[in-house]
């Protein structure tokens, strides 16, 4: 299994650490030619607005979108998040617009109002999940095909996923907790699976 981990910017060293702990090969992603032959990807944490503008720059946004269309798994984690979100409430922010939810970006507020939460995450068992909060968006809305999967004890989205796109408002790869990306590649693998049956028949 090859997994990319958009590296322009943000915490990305942390999500290849821990990919690389659980058996995978790692592609630190920089241009568009280290997309190729990718079976999923992540879009790390970071400063959402840096990684639009370096995704132009170096000609990765238009490969990314049209990968992400035609099925690519990605795991979206705080500004992963509002990269791929179709609105972001309250901002005029140009995204990769491919999953149906509106954020809003530094909903928390500023790097002084981070926090750390205790999420029930049903799909991840009984065990509640320690969920690191840094500047970071929450969802306002969804689309009829979005499935929520946890929320703060005040109602607040903060994960979700629709088809081939997962997204987490906080950072999963800043704990000793491996079940979200174990769970990511866990849908990567059957996405593989399902396109080479497909490609078979």
């Amino acid at each position: 299994m090859k997994i990319g981990v958009l590296a322009l910017q943000g915490d990305f060293s942390e999500h290849t650490a821990i990919l690389e702990k659980l058996g995978v090969e790692v592609i630190a992603v920089r241009q568009p030619g280290r997309l190729d032959g990718l079976d999923g990807l992540v879009i790390p944490g970071g400063e959402s607005t840096t990684m639009l503008n370096l995704m132009r720059s170096y000609g990765l946004f238009q490969p990314l979108k049209e990968l992400i269309q035609n099925g690519l798994p990605v795991m979206g984690t705080c500004a992963g998040m509002i990269l791929l979100a179709k609105k972001v409430t309250n901002t005029d922010m140009d995204t990769l617009g491919v999953m149906d939810i509106e954020v809003r970006r530094n909903a928390f507020g500023r790097q002084i109002d981070s926090f750390e939460a205790d999420l029930d995450i049903p799909l991840l068992g009984n065990d509640t999940f320690p969920a690191v909060f840094i500047r970071a968006p929450f969802i306002e809305d969804t689309g009829s095909g979005v499935e929520i999967l946890s929320r703060l004890p005040n109602g607040t989205i903060v994960s979700a996923r629709q088809d081939n796109l997962l997204v987490l408002s906080f950072h999963p790869e800043l704990n000793n907790d491996s079940r979200l990306h174990r769970y990511f590649l866990e849908t990567v693998k059957a996405h593989t699976s399902r396109s080479a049956a497909i490609q078979a028949c």
